[in-house]
């Protein structure tokens, strides 16, 4: 019988046609699965960089703070010694 044959090229073909759609659409999840577990992994590593910046500018912050802090104390300590030194000058040039 032609016509059942016909047929059942037409279901075969009909089969290979679901199956490379369903292999498709599986492939398609596929892809975006891993496109979201990179961007997952993705965030994560920039999360933990941006952790690691914050800390280094926090210690830089901190050591600015007390570079500046010391920089007064000797500023403080050199400008008693300038007036005890101008002082001392007045006293020898009476």
């Amino acid at each position: 019988m032609p016509g059942l044959k016909e047929f059942e090229e037409s279901m075969a073909k009909l089969r290979r046609e679901q199956m490379e759609r369903e292999q498709g659409l599986l492939s398609q999840l596929m892809s975006q699965a891993q496109t979201t577990k990179d961007l997952k992994v993705f965030e994560a590593d920039l999360a933990a960089r941006k952790n690691e910046i914050l800390f280094k500018v926090t210690a830089e912050i901190e050591d600015c703070q007390n570079a500046v802090r010391e920089a007064e104390e000797l500023t403080n300590r050199l400008k008693k010694h300038l007036i005890q030194l101008q002082n001392l000058h007045r006293i020898l040039t009476r």
